[in-house]
């Protein structure tokens, strides 16, 4: 069946939008309270030129062909209603040949870009994602001159709520660690299209804490070297949870990262973004001690270190309620503001999202809230807190009392608190919208940056409405608060969508809307298999948090005596012990990997995206998602692959351990060149773009030793004993299967035909030998990995459907 032409998809998907999407006008009691700060954002922003010329720049490298087709204008918000809002008009000089068509008009630049992104998407029918993802699908939009009309008033589309905020404390080095500026002016085009304006903006911090530490408070650099993690894992430096691992930093890392965060900052505030800074939270240099021997200084005990090694485990917290907690928050505040020469007022600082405080009596926890604070305050008397929520789902310490004292400790209006799991566990509404603080509901979705098809949509679509529209809401924001980036693009879509959206949305019109833009034209089985996909993998209702688990990436360190064999929907059991929900394994079973959909169904839908495939020739987007569904269902069947190879071992069966075995390996490299066929899935990216940063073979060595730890032994481990974190950040990246993971499964699986051969028990203790040092080289290997895709994602999708799929029995797992 032909699909039907670009305009037809483009008016289809008009139609559709105007049915789902309301006009209505809304807002909140928080909003109110926080009209101070937004009010001093909105006389220091970058004049309207400056910020006209910056999204102009953004459409000159999206869409150069069209740049003569839009003209862009900067207006009040008295002009939108009072609100933060975009208009999309005809051109007055339309029908002039030559002449711009569309008129867009906002609030900031990153309202222009956002009517944009609405345009191109719901006129134009086009679709813009990560290049990872498979990019930006343009090829929809009419030839230069022919760009789609609107009605003769245009559309107004105000925001619900002022603030879109975007990033966790750890995607800085989940995702960003080794950003240069030119991938970074991709991103902040990103964030601008779609609609972000609240994004944090923590790179280059370690130059200013060493100016702070070295010229205010005679820390020496040998000292300052103990104290910053490697460039992989600033993130937990930052956060107190270790020192040193990965380092020393060479001084061209701080020279290089402050020359970027300066070049990310200008960009943003030229944008009309409200770029959130770092602020103070009692992390200290263990040498504070020696200078400052009376101040309230606290070890903290071991964050994950095998055995507790004090190089890295172990950091220092200076209380907030010491005279130096403030005298430290104001110099680093300071400093960022001679370095930047300006600052948007908002600070991010989560001084208890892994810490909890010594005592529990709510008026010390008020006097620690108000120490915080002042530190901020003391250097910018304009600053507001923006703080992390998530210790409030995970630590059972903060109670009513003891929330109540830490919200209330600051005025309010200056605190804003990040609701950070709010598409699975929500604290609003069981927190009286946090005892009444302004807060912003965030889709988390992604743990460590892991690639599996995962989402909750339904909730996505309308969680942030019922939060906004609840009983005396002091909802302020929306925002997208993921550990990694690049991946589930159907997701954060969807998400960027709902910083705009005043009603719920209708999902199944929306998916259908989402692959017609995604690929360019709609073609009913592709439509067919969202459909499945929608009410499959991407309806996540058991409130678990997906972190993967799949045997390839995550291999079970487990006697094979011990595994259970239970079969079907297993949950992952997840200890929360931080933002990062840390699964900690018990060497005694086996956890199974997170499984809440059917597999059958999603085969079915595999099906289908290979039946339409040859529509999409050439479509990267499509290729994209047709690899990550591949990988997903393949992945799923070598997790049953790996239990009956167990299941054979405990049967003394011989013949089946070596069979089976061979099957999962065999199917660990097939995947391994499915993954080969779209950039969004080399390993070689990640390791050259580490290098890529260093000065000399030195730094070469030190930046790629990081970028491979993190993503395999991550922490610390003896010859005998794995890290605890091993395999938090892992990632369906061809090269890391055929290298490592496939590699690694073969030692446990030698050692399991060993134990049937010499009839003794499995050796646990050999095989770990054998897989830590397996990984401890693979560390320090310094082979190179393609950083281009190579193959036909469909053909290769095909044939390994066939191999593994096309019995019918196969598919029913």
């Amino acid at each position: 069946m032909d699909s039907p032409p670009v305009a037809a998809v483009s008016l289809v998907i008009l139609a559709s939008f105007l049915l789902f999407f309301s006009f209505a006008q809304s807002s909140t009691i928080g909003i109110g309270y926080i009209s101070k700060i937004l009010e001093i954002q909105d006389r220091e922003r970058a004049l309207p030129s400056v910020q006209v010329a910056a999204a102009r720049g953004v459409l000159q490298r999206l869409l150069p062909s069209h740049s003569s087709s839009f003209e862009f204008l900067i207006v009040s918000k008295e002009q939108c209603g009072g609100e933060s809002c975009f208009i999309i008009k005809n051109h007055p000089s339309f029908t002039r040949r030559g002449a711009p068509q569309i008129l867009i008009s906002g609030v900031t630049g990153v309202e222009v870009l956002a009517g944009l992104h609405w345009y191109l998407k719901y006129w134009c029918g086009s679709h813009i994602s990560w290049d990872k993802t498979g990019g930006a699908q343009l090829n929809s939009i009419p030839k230069l001159g022919s760009l789609p009309r609107l009605q003769d008033d245009g559309i107004l589309v105000e925001r619900p709520v002022p603030w879109n905020y975007y990033q966790n404390a750890v995607t800085s080095s989940y995702s960003f660690a080794w950003w240069d500026w030119k991938r970074w002016e991709k991103e902040i085009d990103w964030m601008a299209l779609q609609g972000i304006n609240l994004p944090l903006a923590f790179t280059g911090q370690e130059a200013i804490w060493q100016k702070v530490f070295q010229q205010k408070f005679n820390i020496s650099k040998e000292d300052l070297d103990d104290f910053f993690g490697g460039p992989a894992f600033l993130a937990w430096s930052r956060m107190a949870n270790l020192h040193r691992w990965g380092g020393p930093l060479p001084q061209s890392w701080f020279d290089q990262q402050l020359v970027l965060q300066k070049k990310i900052l200008a960009r943003m505030y030229e944008l009309g973004m409200t770029p959130v800074l770092p602020a103070f939270s009692g992390n200290v240099p263990a040498a504070l001690r020696n200078i400052f021997p009376s101040a309230k200084i606290t070890r903290l005990g071991n964050w994950f270190s095998v055995r507790s090694d004090v190089r890295w485990c172990c950091t220092y917290l200076l209380d907030a309620t010491d005279p130096l907690f403030i005298e430290i928050g104001r110099a680093f505040i300071e400093q960022q503001l001679t370095e930047y020469g300006r600052t948007s007022h908002v600070y991010n600082c989560d001084t208890f999202d892994e810490n909890t405080p010594p005592v529990d009596d709510p008026e010390y926890i008020s006097s620690l809230g108000g120490s915080i604070f002042e530190g901020m305050q003391s250097g910018d008397s304009n600053a507001v807190w923006l703080m992390q929520g998530w210790l409030f789902s995970y630590d059972p310490f903060w109670r009513p009392p003891q929330t109540k004292a830490l919200l209330h400790s600051v005025p309010i209006g200056r605190l804003v608190v990040l609701d950070l799991f709010a598409e699975v566990k929500p604290i609003w509404d069981t927190s009286e919208q946090f005892y009444g603080v302004p807060y912003i509901w965030c889709m988390l979705h992604n743990f460590a940056g892991n690639l599996e098809m995962y989402g909750y949509l339904d909730s996505v679509a309308s969680g942030p409405v019922e939060a906004r529209t609840s009983e005396n809401s002091t909802m302020v924001g929306v925002g997208m608060s993921m550990e990694g980036i690049e991946q589930n693009p159907v997701v954060y879509d969807l998400m960027s969508e709902m910083a705009f959206q005043q009603n719920k949305v209708d999902v199944k019109e929306w998916i259908e809307l989402y692959s017609a833009r995604c690929y360019g034209r709609s073609v009913p089985t592709i439509q067919n298999a969202w459909n499945i996909l929608y009410h499959t993998v991407y309806n996540c209702t058991d409130g678990a948090h997906d972190k993967n688990r799949d045997v390839i990436v995550a291999f079970p360190d487990v006697n094979p005596n011990l595994v259970s064999m239970l079969q079907g929907r297993h949950h992952t059991n997840v200890k929360l012990v931080s933002r990062r929900a840390v699964l900690i394994k018990n060497t005694d079973s086996y956890e199974h990997p997170h499984l809440w959909y059917s597999t059958t169904e999603v085969v079915r839908a595999l099906e289908l995206f290979i039946a339409g495939g040859d529509e999409l020739s050439g479509s990267s987007t499509y290729s994209y998602d047709l690899v990550d569904l591949t990988r997903q269902v393949l992945a799923k069947y070598a997790n049953e692959l790996f239990l009956k190879v167990i299941e054979a071992y405990r049967l003394k069966d011989s013949h089946g351990v070596a069979h089976q075995s061979q099957m999962f390996l065999d199917l660990v490299e097939d995947i391994d060149t499915l993954l080969a066929c779209h950039e969004g899935f080399l390993l070689g990216p990640w390791l050259e773009s580490a290098k890529q940063l260093a000065q000399d073979e030195e730094q070469q060595i030190l930046f790629e030793w990081n970028a491979r730890t993190q993503i395999t032994m991550w922490y610390d481990n003896t010859e005998v004993e794995a890290s605890l974190l091993r395999d938090y950040g892992n990632k369906y990246w061809s090269g890391l299967l055929k290298d490592y993971y496939g590699p690694r499964a073969a030692i446990y699986f030698n050692f399991l035909t060993q134990s049937l051969e010499n009839g003794h028990g499995f050796q646990l203790k050999a095989w770990r030998r054998e897989w830590i040092k397996l990984t401890n080289n693979w560390q320090k290997s310094r082979k190179i990995f393609p950083v281009e895709s190579n193959g036909n994602a469909l053909n290769i999708s095909r044939w390994l459907y066939h191999k593994y799929l096309g019995n019918p029995d196969t598919c029913d797992h």
